[in-house]
């Protein structure tokens, strides 16, 4: 059995999705409207949730070490 706050806890994620949701689908239309430089500054935010992080690759002792 669900507990009132795990009810209300579910109902609002179900809302904050559906509100995300009808965000993303205006984006495109909310970008144009911007200013270049605040476009590029939106996108460069958005960046991080789409592309995975870059991180250093540092080879192990033992590992081969080219440069091809």
């Amino acid at each position: 059995m669900k507990t009132k706050e795990q009810v209300l806890t579910n109902s609002l994620r179900e809302t904050l999705k559906a509100i995300m949701q009808n965000e993303i689908e205006k984006l495109p239309k909310t970008l144009e409207a911007l200013e270049p430089k605040e476009r590029i500054n939106v996108v460069c935010k958005l960046m991080p949730y789409v592309f995975p992080k870059v991180e250093a690759v540092h080879p192990k002792e033992g590992e081969p070490f080219t440069f091809d």
